[in-house]
């Protein structure tokens, strides 16, 4: 399967006839992921730094 995956093939994992994972090319959504960082990155660069965790996990993975 992992040679397969490395050649592109997306596969899902089913359980009971349900989707529950997907094993894909680590560079699929690569691009997306590099956006949301550069992102978060310049967001969290126009924050001052407090020493204090004022912030929740929703607000920092913005959805």
């Amino acid at each position: 399967m992992l040679k397969e995956v490395s050649r592109g093939t997306r596969i899902t994992v089913v359980s009971r006839g349900k989707p529950v994972a997907a094993i894909v090319p680590v560079t699929e959504g690569l691009h997306e992921r590099r956006q949301a960082r550069a992102a978060l990155m310049k967001r969290l660069r126009s924050q001052a730094a407090s020493g204090k965790r004022t912030w929740t996990r929703e607000e920092l993975y913005e959805r």
